[in-house]
């Protein structure tokens, strides 16, 4: 019979499992063997050993898992501005995917910015000359900046459209930055940052989308409207 070592008792039924590890050392004693034996009188928890098989079995199912979960993520992700509904001005749902096959300007107008007129007057031209190629203006108004948006949306649809003939769709106010931005304005500030970070800066921020509903460029609130006619024609002649 093998001897072990005196800190370890006689008594098979009692194991000072403060001397436990010190045992396991000097005697080399396989610790399944031990943990195992019904004569312990207490229970030692081992790790539980897995084949290469089991391993790679079990981390083929985990991986497995986290591509599917990371493909039902993206797949709830947005991936075009068709993939959003907004309220017009009279608190009607709009679905944007109506607007496929057409090229978008987006833009968040203001009632009494130093850039309303300019602005304004220029979405307009834009509008007439090229609606009936496929461009559609999208205005959503928003008070975040100097409050020079201040009127409640019939005020606005009857500045925007009596004083300035505005025919394209002017859409429900909404906040474009903070924790309260629309859905809409969090897409487009991801989609395509700023030259000094995502937020929008100013009145009359400008996005222009593709007909796949696609943000494929942002301007400043001073670039004017008819400055990028040329990105817009270059859109609205692609198939």
């Amino acid at each position: 019979m093998t001897h072990l070592p005196a800190r370890f008792l006689t008594n098979r039924n009692l194991i000072r499992l403060t001397s436990f590890s010190s045992i396991l050392r000097r005697t080399r004693l396989n610790p399944l063997i031990l943990a195992s034996s019904s004569s312990l009188s207490h229970t030692v928890k081992t790790p539980v050993l897995c084949s290469a098989v089991g391993v790679s079995s079990r981390k083929s199912l985990f991986l497995g898992f986290r591509a599917n979960h990371t493909m039902a993520s993206q797949s709830n992700q947005p991936q075009s501005v068709h993939d959003f509904t907004v309220k017009d001005a009279k608190g009607n749902d709009v679905d944007l995917s109506i607007y496929k096959g057409k090229v978008l300007l987006i833009v968040n107008v203001a009632s009494q910015c130093g850039l309303t007129n300019s602005n304004y007057t220029e979405l307009t031209k834009l509008y007439e000359k090229y609606k009936d190629q496929g461009l559609e203006i999208l205005a959503f108004p928003c008070n975040q900046f100097g409050s020079q948006e201040p009127g409640n949306n019939d005020q606005i649809l009857e500045f925007a459209c009596t004083r300035f003939k505005a025919e394209y769709p002017i859409f429900d106010k909404v906040e474009v930055n903070g924790s309260n931005a629309a859905p809409l304005y969090k897409y487009l500030k991801s989609a395509k940052g700023g030259l000094f970070g995502d937020s929008i800066k100013w009145n009359f921020s400008k996005f222009l989308v593709d007909k796949e509903g696609r943000v494929v460029d942002r301007y400043a609130p001073t670039t004017s409207p008819l400055s990028i006619e040329k990105d817009i024609k270059k859109l609205l002649e692609k198939a």
